[in-house]
């Protein structure tokens, strides 16, 4: 029997306090199986709306914000924070990424929200920690996630500056470990009735990406060090470039077996005659040599006739892949991964899936995310505030509103 996403966390309502990627993430995962998400934004919004302002919607919001209904509230005012202690009663899940003391100067601590809602959970999003000397420290995932974590430190070509990350990857990632926070949160409630605070952070998430390299390191293993004397050497682990400049990424987790396959699939058969090859030892020591030899004999050969040569060998290997592709993959759309959507927006005509499937649901139907402020007022009316008392509430700019 299939059920709708729509369904599925029908009973659930989640409180997105968080600004930017990471927090937002979360609760967009949360709606995208069927809660109810209500995101609270500052008047003025929040400033990941405005990353790409020529836009009707801004792309990173709309895939952020997808399933969200959406109120605008002043928590510098005794109302608006009232109002946020209202939702907070009636939900669920809290999410949030604000600092010690905006969490004080709000009175949105732990034990505060706790105090009205035993069932709460309470999910804290940081940069880097509730703990140390960085706990106030603002946080991106390119400074806490890339950075502080040491994944850029291994992506440096020798001791030169290594390049600036792309942005969001480690926001994602972050997300979705805070996600399956809430959800064991969810089945430990399921047991005890009591909600519970959940916490991570970019740096953690870093860390935990970085995993196998900073075992190495505790090990006495420090590729870091290893990379800028020596760089990255393997020919069987490389990326190289084929003659209409397009790049593919060879890994080979077994070179003494599939030598003879590289060999034949790159148009070198004689390779396997050559008595300075006679064994992966022996390769291993002329390994610059023989990247030469795969990086030749790949630059006479198209992207396309690679991939025919490398499939017809069972080599593994991919093509970086341009953005502009990724997104018109027919192995991607296939599998849900970019889907589309509901909008009417030419710029939001298809999103990026969130990687979770489940084989009993179906894809719960993605619209244009919220105007700011779009759902203030029907939200306070579910509050049970009477319409004056809400007209009021916009004019003393507590509350922005659409209507």
């Amino acid at each position: 029997m299939q059920i709708n996403m729509d369904s599925l966390f029908k009973d659930l309502r989640v409180i997105d306090a968080a600004s930017f990627v990471a927090g937002p993430g979360a609760a967009t995962i949360l709606g995208d199986f069927g809660a109810d998400v209500i995101k609270v934004e500052a008047p003025a919004g929040d400033a990941y709306r405005l990353l790409h302002g020529r836009h009707r919607h801004d792309y990173n919001w709309a895939l952020t914000s997808r399933h969200k209904r959406d109120i605008a509230l002043d928590l510098n005012q005794a109302a608006g924070r009232d109002v946020l202690h209202q939702l907070v009663a009636q939900a669920d899940v809290f999410i949030h990424n604000f600092r010690a003391d905006q969490l004080e100067r709000y009175d949105l601590t732990f034990d505060r929200l706790r105090s009205m809602n035993s069932r709460l959970i309470y999910a804290q999003l940081t940069g880097f920690g509730t703990q140390g000397p960085d706990s106030e420290k603002r946080g991106y995932d390119t400074t806490a996630w890339w950075a502080s974590a040491g994944i850029l430190d291994l992506m440096k070509p020798g001791v030169s500056a290594p390049m600036f990350p792309v942005g969001g990857v480690g926001d994602h990632a972050s997300a979705m470990s805070l996600f399956g926070g809430i959800m064991m949160a969810l089945y430990q409630r399921e047991k005890s009735g009591l909600g519970d605070c959940v916490e991570t952070s970019l740096v953690a998430n870093g860390a935990w990406s970085n995993g196998m390299h900073l075992q190495g390191a505790i090990a006495g293993f420090d590729l870091g060090a290893v990379l800028e004397e020596k760089g990255y050497r393997s020919p069987f682990a490389m990326i190289y470039e084929t003659s209409d400049h397009r790049f593919i990424v060879l890994v080979s987790p077994n070179p003494e077996k599939e030598w003879p396959n590289i060999a034949r699939a790159l148009g070198h058969p004689e390779w396997l005659e050559d008595t300075r090859f006679e064994s992966i030892r022996a390769i291993m020591k002329l390994r610059d040599e023989v990247r030469g030899m795969f990086q030749s004999a790949f630059s006479r050969m198209s992207m396309v006739e690679v991939a025919q040569a490398l499939d017809a060998e069972s080599i593994s290997y991919s093509v970086v892949e341009k953005i502009a592709d990724v997104v018109r993959s027919a192995q991607l759309i296939e599998n849900e991964v970019i889907v589309e959507t509901q909008s009417e927006d030419p710029d939001f005509k298809w999103t990026v899936a969130n990687p979770i499937k489940l084989g009993s649901a179906t894809l719960r139907p993605v619209n244009d995310p919220p105007q700011l402020g779009e759902h203030s007022r029907v939200i306070l009316q579910e509050l049970g505030l009477m319409p004056e008392t809400i007209d009021q509430l916009i004019l003393d700019g507590v509350v922005g509103s659409q209507s």
